[in-house]
């Protein structure tokens, strides 16, 4: 394979000579010197990295494309800074949007069930993975990479890289998505508060236990309260011991359906997702690809007891831990809310708002010192009291380029060299440090983040640990993501606004999946449309014939055992040892 090594000096050399076939380079060069700093690769590869995109995007130049993400700080970057370095590089002119996530969602479905090309190129949570293997509506990466775009794929790509990839591969094996950038859901805590003795003295003769890092929902409770109702103040700031949102929208969907469900205990044992129950509560048996139900009397567990009790600890932690006005906030008003400094702790953090969180104090952050350095931390989530070993323990997001079928070739290869000139090893590395989520390996081990990592609090440390594996995104179970995503948020709305118990909400969360999920069986078995991977409804039964007897877990007499917690420096140390 052709290899491209012009040095800065040679690429000088060519500049001075002026030679216009190398303007490009020229370009390249600049971005190299001036924004693409630190990277996984020296300058001379990342020439010749960029050397390799001029040439397969000759063909293209002058072209104009639209792609489409949501609004992180990571894809902020690449709309303001990466379209531009693509554009002076390449002569290809990206128009990256920015909406919310589940306007993205709807972009993505719509073009799917009208054939017409809205967007080049969305990043797509890989959640979707179900979806795409199943309709195959998105482009095959991994047969069009061999084939079609074999003249457009990157000799660099190095998909092994990739920390998500195993994510973005359907069950038949193939690549559907390319990761972007990926963030896990981890606990946050103020460390400077829970290590403050006297704080500790009380919270160790109320409890009976050391104040740390909550392993289970009942520590997580008892350190809510301890703050909201015994602490209530610290340096005459008012505080609380819970964050969270609960605005009707979509994320409040995603909140739930982001492995809420699993980290309470719903799910079945297995990795990166539950078998034969997922965290969304959907049964599929193992070796099949056709889910069969989401009720109880299905065999499912959406509205079985563990599923009911995470939804009421939502709730009621919501209402009595939280700040005021928490209950009306979205997905992107409650994380960077932990800023103003006034909460002890959160359950479900993304580290997509990383970047927010290690803003200096001039720019208001209270939860940083005067040198920068971070008064919390992050850890692994805790877990409800159904939950056993072996089962999934969070979620991870991994934002994903995906290429939809409907897409004109030309469009699509140009959007495909931009997808992989974004996640290249040329740029990964400072978009990384600006964004602060990670989808490369190298990246996420390069002495840059090493010398950063105090100021990160504990998160470059969980994505070098083993234990990063373990968070994962939605699964396979779920056969068509847009259909039954937004389903939950109405019903979820529900139970903040007071119209209907955690019970009844989940009772109409589960009928209305297994009604969607009974049409897409028809449509499946009429015409193809899931590739025969669709739907395959169990016929109900009474619930008592499935509660635990190899479906939902049968209730406990006792949802509030013993509180455990484990202390933060330990488990960092354990993390470093692997």
């Amino acid at each position: 394979m052709r290899k491209y090594l012009l040095s800065a000096v040679a690429v000088s050399a060519v500049i001075a000579g002026s030679d216009a076939a190398y303007a490009d380079a020229a370009a390249a060069e600049k971005w190299i010197n001036d924004e693409f700093q630190p990277s996984a690769l020296s300058k001379d590869e990342q020439m010749a990295e960029m050397q390799w995109f001029i040439d397969a995007a000759a063909p293209f130049s002058g072209m104009e494309i639209n792609v489409l993400s949501e609004g992180i700080p990571t894809h902020q970057y690449e709309s303001d800074v990466l379209t531009k370095a693509f554009e002076e590089i390449t002569g290809i002119k990206v128009n990256h949007q920015i909406l919310g996530e589940g306007e993205v969602v709807q972009a993505v479905q719509t073009q799917m069930q009208t054939q017409r090309n809205l967007y080049d190129a969305y990043v797509n949570d890989s959640d979707l993975i179900g979806t795409h293997s199943r309709l195959q509506l998105a482009v095959n990466l991994t047969e069009w990479m061999a084939g079609e775009a074999a003249d457009v794929t990157s000799p660099t790509l190095d998909l092994d890289d990739f920390m998500g990839i195993s994510f973005t591969t359907g069950p038949d094996g193939n690549l559907y998505q390319l990761p972007d950038q990926q963030f896990a859901n981890l606990y946050w805590f103020r460390k400077d508060w829970f290590d403050n003795p006297d704080l500790k003295a009380r919270f160790q003769e109320k409890y009976g236990y050391e104040l740390g890092v909550p392993v289970n929902w009942s520590a997580y409770e008892d350190i809510a309260q301890f703050f909201s109702e015994d602490v209530k103040e610290i340096d005459g700031v008012t505080v609380y011991g819970h964050m969270d949102y609960g605005k009707r929208a979509p994320d409040l969907g995603w909140r739930m359906t982001d492995a809420w469900l699993s980290m309470a205990g719903t799910g079945s044992k297995g990795e990166p997702n539950g078998r034969p129950i997922d965290e969304w509560g959907i049964r599929m048996e193992e070796g099949s690809c056709n889910p069969s139900g989401a009720s109880v009397s299905r065999g499912g567990a959406a509205n079985g007891p563990a599923a009911v009790y995470a939804i009421r600890k939502w709730d009621e932690w919501l209402r009595n831990y939280a700040p005021p006005g928490a209950a009306s906030y979205d997905f992107y008003q409650s994380l960077p809310a932990l800023s103003q400094g006034n909460v002890a702790q959160q359950i479900f953090w993304y580290t997509a708002f990383l970047a927010d969180m290690v803003k200096p104090k001039s720019e208001g952050n209270n939860t940083v010192d005067d040198e920068g350095t971070p008064l919390w931390r992050a850890a692994p989530s805790p877990h409800g009291p159904y939950w056993e070993e072996g089962q999934k323990v969070g979620y991870q997001d991994v934002g994903s380029w995906t290429i939809l079928k409907s897409t004109p070739t030309d469009r699509a290869k140009a959007a495909w060299l931009y997808a992989q000139f974004v996640t290249s090893k040329t740029v990964d590395t400072k978009k990384s440090h600006v964004g602060l989520t990670f989808a490369r390996d190298s990246t996420v081990r390069h002495e840059s983040f090493t010398e950063r990592a105090p100021k990160l609090g504990g998160v470059v440390e969980f994505y070098r640990s083993p234990d990063r594996v373990a968070w994962s995104p939605t699964g396979i179970n779920v056969p068509d993501y847009p259909k039954l995503a937004q389903i939950w948020w109405q019903q979820i709305g529900d139970v903040n606004s007071g119209a209907f118990t955690p019970q009844e909400a989940m009772d109409r969360l589960a009928n209305e999946m297994d009604v969607t999920m009974a049409r897409m069986q028809q449509a499946d078995e009429a015409a193809n449309v899931y590739g025969g991977c669709g739907p395959r409804l169990n016929e109900p039964k009474d619930p008592s014939e499935w509660l635990g007897k190899g479906g939902a877990k049968a209730k406990l007499d006792n949802e509030k055992p013993q509180g455990m917690t484990v202390n933060y420096d330990e488990l960092v140390a354990r993390w470093a040892a692997n």
